[in-house]
């Protein structure tokens, strides 16, 4: 499967890379991408490319937060055609469940989706790639974007409640609290921006109802890009889903629009089963969080959506021949030897 994302993420590489002593171009094709992704918003490249090449580039410029600074510059249109519609939406929650409709446009990988508490909401930001490490430079530039988004219904003064990242903290966080503010939260269970219930709900002064109509009207226009199947879509629908404890395939059927006899029908269609899809997608995310030393064996168990601590135990022998606190062990004494 090969995950793709749209170009754009690279518009503001070019200005940060040549400010960190990186040449762009020759990054570009150490990597493997054409040079025109640098100044063409709407090509499709593979998400592990961008992933590298970030990656890359903040290790040649000994920048840990190359990311975020790309993300510090990101503007609403740089969503690209999408960026009306979401402007003239009547709240927040309105324009993320938009962005959530028309995430074909943007990315195969990155995932927003939103979960109520009583007077807060968590905005995940989900990445979806076949590395069980994503990478900090492509998950800081995801919540630095979806932060863009935030700040342009509520005001740029406006300050997230907190912004948490599962990854470990960077030697300095001068980026980080310029950006966010001082509430950054390192080797999280999750990566996302946490809001109050108000502002999630706030009313749009600016909001116009017949340019939101004619924005969704344009986009429905637009040709379709397949993504490569149905089991690409569920693997998204289970990184959501599984840390709120919810993988039945009538919910997964449901965040879908199909019901669950037609989602198993399409699956198996294609030689696939809902069962072996579930236990994929918790194999990443095990190696995921386990790798993460601020997340307990038991944290990771509820982040996979089981609700004992035994049967994840159990299931994860079962795929790795070891439990859970041997494999964390090992990977930590290999990594010291």
């Amino acid at each position: 499967m090969t995950t793709f994302v749209r170009s754009a993420s690279l518009t503001k590489y070019s200005d940060v890379a040549r400010v960190l002593g990186v040449d762009p171009v020759q990054m570009v094709r150490h990597v493997g991408l054409d040079q025109a992704c640098l100044y063409t918003p709407d090509l499709r490249i593979p998400e592990a490319r961008l992933a590298e090449l970030l990656e890359v580039s903040a290790k040649s410029s000994d920048c840990q937060s190359l990311g975020l600074l790309m993300a510090e510059s990101w503007r609403l249109s740089d969503f690209g055609a999408i960026s009306l519609l979401l402007q003239q939406q009547p709240t927040l929650r309105h324009a993320l469940s938009q962005l959530k409709n028309y995430d074909h446009l943007l990315s195969d990988s990155v995932a927003v989706e939103v979960t109520d508490f009583p007077e807060i909401a968590v905005v995940h930001v989900v990445l979806v790639t076949e590395r069980p490490d994503p990478g900090r430079q492509v998950v800081e530039l995801a919540v630095g974007a979806t932060l863009s988004l935030v700040r342009t219904l509520l005001g740029v003064p406006w300050r997230p409640r907190s912004v948490h990242f599962s990854h470990s903290a960077p030697a300095s966080l001068q980026i980080h609290r310029r950006l966010f503010g001082p509430m950054v939260e390192f080797d999280s269970e999750f990566d996302g921006i946490v809001v109050s219930q108000h502002d999630l709900d706030r009313l749009n002064s600016l909001a116009d109802v017949n340019l939101a109509r004619y924005a969704k009207e344009f986009l429905d226009m637009q040709p379709r890009v397949r993504r490569d199947s149905m089991a690409d879509d569920v693997r998204r629908s289970l990184h959501s889903l599984l840390p709120r404890g919810q993988h039945a395939i009538e919910l997964v059927g449901q965040d879908l629009g199909l019901s669950p006899r037609s989602l198993q029908r399409r699956l198996e269609q294609a030689g696939e089963s809902y069962s072996s899809l579930i236990s994929d997608v918790r194999s990443k995310l095990a190696l995921r969080h386990l790798a993460n030393p601020g997340c307990s064996v038991s944290q990771v168990a509820g982040l996979l959506g089981f609700s004992e601590v035994s049967a994840f135990s159990r299931w994860f022998s079962a795929q790795f021949g070891m439990s859970p606190t041997d494999w964390r062990r090992d990977t930590r004494n290999r990594a010291a030897g």
